[in-house]
């Protein structure tokens, strides 16, 4: 799990900087900012985690890129839908509320996820 909260690093610097910039800079409505962010973020956390954290040496199939691709989507909508509940409607600074829904998601959904449907060993 260690390699993958390096890759979450990763992928969540690429993530928060997307979102700040859409925020603050392109003036972006945050649950729409946050589900483009996590896009960004998902293509670092792809690379991380399928060298870093699962040491997956095999080629990249379609399969793979698809099953990484539905739980990169499930984990942005539910970012979005946890940032409109926790950020918007709670008013919790949007970072802050970036954070909770983050570590939230990664460690019921994303972790899980591809550890069994992604990067699973034969």
């Amino acid at each position: 799990m260690l390699g993958a909260a390096l890759g979450g690093i990763v992928a969540t610097a690429c993530d928060v900087g997307t979102l700040i910039l859409l925020v603050e800079y392109l003036h972006v409505v945050i649950p729409l900012a946050a589900f483009v962010a996590s896009g960004v973020g998902a293509a670092a956390c792809f690379l991380m985690n399928k060298h870093v954290a699962f040491r997956d040496r095999s080629p990249v199939t379609i399969v793979q890129i698809a099953r990484f691709g539905l739980v990169a989507v499930s984990t942005a909508v539910l970012m979005a839908l946890m940032m409109k509940l926790v950020a918007v409607d709670l008013h919790v600074p949007y970072l802050i509320a970036k954070a909770l829904c983050a570590a939230a998601v990664f460690v019921v959904w994303t972790y899980p996820a591809q550890r069994r449907l992604v990067f699973a060993r034969a």
